[in-house]
């Protein structure tokens, strides 16, 4: 990219009005977002029709993806938040280093993961939550995403560094495209090919990896800001640890939810069967769907707060935090409304069976309520962790998925049973909303004034 458009991109995220960047850059990652989530329903939809074994392999894998996924987002969100604050301060060099550091660490860790996992499939696949009867059609599934794991951790990183840079309608293009085929080859592979449950495997597999090579092919092609070679990457290894230390709290948050996920599974498995289990699979992609929606505002938001706090113009900060904040609470109000409303058969939809239907029904509008609570919990995970607040950060994102869901859902199990797996969610999410939010506005108060570079 030429030095002009490089100083384009500045003038963009630090003089455009807060309204129109943030949903200008969160649009795109919205829509990108929730077609990642339609993929991931998808799965489940057609995978539902083979049975509540079939349905509930795909709540067990959806913790291995989460597993690659917090690899992904450590790499991708702390290289991004690096790269947007040294633009903000017109350093591109150090940003294209940090860009390459992120993506050969992706390709190697991935690689490592997927070798280790084919090796130890079975005992894999237990530890997530699999039951006896799930365990061969988690497996088939499994193969094909471990497989793909090197793909997929760097195209997350790849679409967050974009998403840093202001490019978020190309991280787009390649989500959504990766998406749109998905969805195509599922019901080829799983019914066409009579591939089953592996079917669904091998067409997210193949979506991650098209996905890949078209979010690479921007940077190839000089459409961002920073440059990926391993060159570049050797000029500063050391770097590694920055980005990790900046990524630490994707980390927790995706690596927390693989935790919780297998230990939902397990408990939801132990007091209600695999129709416990699928209903819950169902709920969390349900649920999640509806969450892309603010969490896709808020990703907008974090390169808007990074490039400016970069940039020392702090009031754009607070203000792009205020915003999002509402829009997140409007839009996912809305979306709560409908669902309250039709919980029963968007449940149904995916599983025509009365037991999961009765316990994915009331699960589901507990988590809908929950999601008034989530916008602040959203934004003030991402602001800190996007101005290199890594502590604060860090906290913040162990708490939904990790140090309140996983107590609360343990000892609410074994009070009341399969109401304590269906309320557990729901609980951790409204205690978390009263931790972050005074912390949140503590911080949003004490920022000095705007000290902009000439």
């Amino acid at each position: 990219m030429t030095q002009a458009n490089t100083v384009t991109q500045y003038q963009k995220m630090t003089t455009w009005p807060i309204p129109k960047l943030v949903i200008t850059l969160g649009i795109p990652t919205t829509i990108s977002m929730l077609v990642t989530n339609i993929y991931n329903m998808a799965d489940t939809y057609f995978v539902s029709t083979l049975g509540n074994s079939a349905s509930g392999a795909v709540g067990v894998v959806f913790g291995l993806m989460a597993i690659i996924q917090a690899f992904g987002f450590m790499f991708g969100h702390g290289a991004g938040s690096i790269i947007a604050r040294k633009l903000g301060q017109k350093d591109s060099h150090s940003a294209s280093v940090y860009a390459s550091l992120s993506i050969v660490a992706c390709v190697l860790v991935g690689t490592l993961i997927g070798v280790l996992g084919l090796i130890l499939i079975e005992p894999l696949m237990c530890l997530l939550g699999s039951t006896e009867t799930i365990l061969p059609y988690a497996k088939d599934y499994g193969i094909y995403i471990l497989i793909a794991a090197p793909f997929t951790m760097a195209s997350f990183a790849l679409n967050n560094i974009l998403r840093y840079e202001g490019k978020a309608f190309f991280a787009m293009i390649g989500l959504g495209i990766g998406g749109i085929l998905n969805i195509i080859c599922d019901p080829i592979f799983i019914f066409g090919c009579k591939m089953g449950v592996a079917g669904a495997g091998l067409a997210t597999a193949l979506s991650q990896m098209i996905g890949f090579f078209i979010l690479l092919s921007m940077f190839i092609r000089g459409k961002t800001l920073s440059k990926l070679s391993v060159k570049l990457a050797k000029e500063h290894p050391k770097g590694i640890f920055q980005i990790m230390a900046t990524g630490f709290p994707s980390f927790c948050r995706q690596g927390l939810t693989s935790i919780a996920t297998m230990t939902l599974n397990l408990l939801a498995g132990g007091v209600g069967g695999d129709a416990a289990v699928a209903a819950m699979s169902i709920v969390n992609k349900i649920t999640f769907f509806i969450f892309a929606v603010g969490l896709g505002i808020g990703q907008g938001f974090q390169p808007v707060a990074s490039f400016n706090y970069g940039a020392k113009i702090y009031s754009r900060v607070k203000k792009a935090f205020y915003f999002t904040l509402w829009a997140g609470e409007i839009l996912l109000g809305v979306c709560v409304v409908i669902g309250l409303i039709f919980s029963n058969q968007l449940v149904g939809m995916f599983r025509n069976d009365p037991a999961v239907i009765e316990i994915g029904t009331l699960s589901l509008k507990l988590q809908l309520l929950a999601l008034f609570f989530h916008p602040m919990t959203i934004c003030a995970n991402m602001m800190f962790q996007s101005i290199g607040e890594n502590k604060k950060a860090t906290f913040l994102s162990m708490l939904r998925s990790g140090i309140l869901f996983i107590p609360i859902l343990l000892v609410m199990t074994h009070c009341f049973g399969l109401f304590g797996v269906q309320s557990s969610q729901a609980i951790a999410d409204v205690i978390a909303f009263f931790i972050c939010a005074p912390v949140a506005i503590r911080f949003l108060k004490n920022l000095p004034e705007d000290q902009p570079e000439q």
